[in-house]
């Protein structure tokens, strides 16, 4: 019964995602913002600042930092952007030449993904008008996750209350502590992530420029972007560090760079996850690559973003409940919430 209880939950949600993807893309991107600006809300909390400043100064600090880093990440990637697309087609052309199969060329790669991007892409791209409207889309679901993000902070301590008032008296304690479970989850996955991406940048970064391979900076930033699609974004972009480093140093210093990649990769997977990510929920590669295409499939490059954090979530709730029905006698949760400040 309860299976299939939360079966019809979980198509419900999925029904919902699909039908109202613009507001839920929004609220999640909200929750994962206080999930990452939690520690700096509850400092300025501490330090007797009022709940709404406190907010709003959180907000802005966000606002601040994410709009420096977004003109670092796109500025470097402008400037050294047509070098790594100019040396990847250098790599392209060598590897068709070498390892092609009959008469392949970078021409035919080029034709092939145009009729693709027209053959699944034409919705997307079908006109400027069609282009402006994304734009749009985006900028309004930005600014509505920001303003969510700020009530999120300063009405969280209002969310035990809340959640208790919408389920029934007697499963109020569980409900409390899945909320808590699936947002220390979330909570866990973004501040990690993010302190693991920025220490991988730094490191690929600094390795590609004593190697002297061009576009370095805008290598490293997109290190950084991929951290955030765990695996399969390190693929790509260690792949294109690589390729660069082939087509415009030589094969010897592509082998270097693909050394640099890879002693980063054991360095996160050995050392920096265990340490920084060992209290958040821990997931099966093969499941975050399933969470990952089925966020693709539903909201593309953003879906894949928020699949992994969402999962962790789902995660988390069923961690709780096997701890609480497992051994048959659950008990209220305990400590702060996660977000709130006092």
């Amino acid at each position: 019964m309860v299976v299939l209880l939360l079966t019809g939950v979980a198509a419900v949600g999925v029904w919902l995602v699909v039908t109202l993807k613009t507001s839920v893309t929004a609220v999640l991107l909200a929750l994962l913002g206080t999930a990452l600006l939690g520690p700096l809300y509850r400092r300025l909390l501490r330090m007797k600042v009022r709940r709404s400043p406190a907010a709003g100064l959180t907000c802005a600090a966000v606002l601040a930092v994410v709009g420096g880093a977004a003109y670092i990440v796109v500025n470097a990637l402008l400037e050294t952007g047509d070098q790594i697309i100019s040396s990847l087609r250098r790599a392209a052309r060598d590897l068709a030449q070498h390892f092609g199969a009959a008469g392949t060329s970078l021409d035919d790669v080029a034709a092939n993904a145009k009729e693709l991007l027209s053959k699944f892409g034409g919705t997307a791209a079908s006109g400027v008008i069609s282009g402006l409207s994304v734009v749009g889309e985006m900028i309004a679901v930005a600014v509505l996750a920001l303003l969510l993000v700020f009530f999120f902070l300063r009405d969280s301590d209002r969310a035990v209350l809340t959640l208790r008032s919408l389920v029934p008296r007697s499963t109020g304690d569980t409900a409390e502590a899945m909320a808590r479970r699936a947002f220390e989850a979330v909570e866990g996955f973004m501040r990690g992530t993010t302190f693991i991406a920025l220490i991988d940048a730094l490191c690929i970064t600094v390795g590609l420029l004593i190697l002297r391979v061009p576009g370095a900076v805008g290598l490293g930033a997109l290190v950084f972007v991929g951290a955030y699609i765990p695996y399969l974004g390190a693929f790509i972009s260690g792949a294109v560090a690589v390729l660069v480093a082939l087509a415009d140093r030589g094969f010897v210093i592509a082998l270097w760079v693909l050394g640099v990649v890879l002693a980063v990769q054991v360095l996160e997977g050995h050392v920096l996850q265990p340490m920084i990510q060992s209290r958040t929920v821990q997931m099966h590669p093969a499941v975050v690559m399933l969470a990952i295409t089925a966020g693709a499939s539903l909201a593309g490059i953003l879906g894949m973003l928020l699949a992994v954090p969402v999962t962790a979530a789902a995660f988390g709730v069923i961690g709780e409940l096997r701890a609480r029905y497992a051994t048959g006698a659950p008990s209220g949760p305990s400590g702060p919430s996660p977000a709130a400040g006092s």
